[in-house]
């Protein structure tokens, strides 16, 4: 019977610190894991370091050679918030996801469509806004076309931006025209501009602005976008903490109108066009 009890004696002895040994390393495993966070490394840095990428008006250069647009405002305000500087980090598109992995920036804020795909490489917070591809086409080249079919035609040439959702809803929705794909929105434009395609493809409300600019030779064939998207901020995995601030600056910043203001003023006017032109 003194061995029996004795037995039972060790076995709770050892189930005890077996029991403190697991919450001392589950308190050691938190407390590295919020050391290691984006957000923990972004406060002892002092800078927020944003990737992103120019399209208009989410992000763009003004006549001084700043960065203006709406993801601009978006992420000054998110670091103003957090109590540290902003460093953008401007980078071509379809390399945006590997330079975020390899720790180039901290953050993906550049109108980046919550997919799939890309939820496989990244965590993404809950989105901060929506979007929709939009058709831009020009006068001569796409005179009479009013629907998607129009432009699905092996003799019809689209240019987009490369690595970005327009190039996937080109290839879903118009999988008979030529997908011509430039690294930088602009220069898709331009092909437009200069009569070497049919349309771009691009996310509204840019296909718009570019109609009203040039009204001599681009229209806009049809009323409203053929898509509709989440758009979200993209960080590493593996970081709750980090996601956890941000889904909550971003119920906070939209329970206050700002992202509807914000959007307003870069979506629905033209207000900023003279301080980039």
């Amino acid at each position: 019977m003194k061995n029996q009890r004795w037995i039972k004696v060790v076995v709770v002895v050892l189930l005890a610190t077996a029991l403190l040994v697991a919450t001392a390393f589950g308190s050691n495993l938190q407390r590295q894991l919020a050391r290691e966070s984006m957000l923990e490394q972004v406060l002892q840095r002092g800078a927020l370091r944003v990737g992103m990428s120019t399209f208009v008006p989410w992000a763009m250069k003004d006549k001084k050679g700043e960065l203006v647009g709406f993801e601009i405002d978006v992420a000054t305000r998110l670091a103003k918030d957090m109590g540290v500087a902003v460093e953008f980090v401007p980078i071509k598109w379809a390399g945006i996801i590997p330079a975020l992995l390899t720790g180039k920036f901290d953050i993906i804020i550049g109108g980046m469509g919550i997919l799939p795909q890309r939820n496989l490489k990244v965590n993404f917070s809950i989105p901060y806004d929506t979007t929709g591809m939009s058709i831009v086409a020009h006068n001569d080249l796409a005179s009479g076309f009013d629907s998607l079919d129009d432009f699905n035609q092996k003799n019809v040439v689209v240019a987009v931006r490369l690595g970005a959702t327009p190039a996937m809803a080109a290839k879903k929705y118009l999988p008979e025209a030529e997908l011509r794909q430039f690294d930088d929105e602009s220069q898709a434009y331009q092909e437009l501009l200069n009569g070497k395609a049919h349309a771009v493809v691009a996310s509204a409300p840019t296909p718009a602005f570019y109609a009203l600019r040039y009204p001599d030779r681009l229209f806009l064939p049809l009323k409203d976008t053929f898509t509709r998207e989440p758009i979200g901020f993209a960080v590493r995995k593996g970081d709750v903490d980090s996601l956890n601030f941000l889904n909550n600056w971003i119920r906070v910043v939209q329970a206050e109108g700002w992202l509807k203001e914000r959007k307003h003023y870069w979506f629905e006017t033209r207000d900023w066009a003279s301080r980039i032109q």
